[in-house]
């Protein structure tokens, strides 16, 4: 029989209602897997509430399951695309107060990027359009309440701040409907992130867009610019 582990992800770690936040989800299973780079692909949505299992496959991968069904898997992947430079604190910040001035439709309460969140229940990536770029981009302190043991923004969290820029991308750069999902992630975690060592960019940017599917870029920097993580995502519109 093969070996598992039961996790519940908490309500509160959701992206769309009762489905759990995919960023964090991937995180989990990232910290799992035997490489430094991991892709993680989503098949099913993974509740909120409801424990699931993980377990390891060949070649360091794992695997989130709800017993019977696959609801994503991880694998060791190919470092992602290099970033190009973040923008600045100022930019950031006027990024994201443009975004909440005026948000799109379709908003949710997610951990994320939930307009309603606070610096301690969420991550509140709000990202908007940087100016003359082709960026995305939000200026963000995470609360101390997100922190670990060590003072530092788990890994998790960290690959959670790689993935609703995405979406913020492929609404703000791409003229994408509300309700889109995230398919795939591939992150590289470059170094720790102290809660509380300064404020932090995440930003994103369009690799490419054909039909209800769009890739993007993402990454996460001090608000000095070095990068921190660096990831891929692939995105999907809902039908209809």
């Amino acid at each position: 029989m093969t070996d598992f582990e039961t996790i519940t992800v908490p309500a509160r770690l959701c992206g769309y209602p009762g489905v759990a936040f995919g960023g964090y989800v991937a995180g989990v299973l990232a910290a799992r897997a035997a490489a430094p780079t991991v892709r993680v692909d989503f098949r099913r949505p993974v509740p909120t509430g409801s424990p699931v299992r993980l377990a390891a496959t060949a070649g360091g991968g794992v695997e989130l399951t709800d017993g019977t069904a696959l609801l994503a898997a991880a694998v060791p992947a190919e470092p992602p695309a290099e970033a190009p430079p973040a923008p600045s604190w100022d930019q950031a910040s006027a990024a994201a107060d443009a975004f909440r001035a005026a948000p799109p439709d379709g908003g949710v309460d997610c951990f994320g990027c939930g307009l309603d969140r606070t610096p301690d229940t969420g991550l509140r990536l709000h990202c908007g359009r940087v100016p003359g770029t082709g960026l995305v981009g939000a200026a963000w302190t995470p609360g101390p309440d997100l922190a670990d043991a060590d003072g530092l923004l788990p890994p998790e969290l960290v690959w959670g701040a790689l993935d609703c820029p995405g979406n913020a991308a492929g609404r703000l750069l791409d003229d994408r409907k509300a309700g889109a999902v995230t398919a795939a992630l591939t992150a590289r975690l470059l170094r720790p992130v102290p809660v509380g060592g300064g404020g932090l960019v995440s930003y994103a940017w369009l690799l490419g867009s054909e039909g209800r599917k769009y890739r993007v870029g993402t990454a996460l920097a001090t608000a000095d610019g070095e990068l921190c993580a660096l990831g891929e995502a692939l995105w999907v519109e809902p039908r209809g």
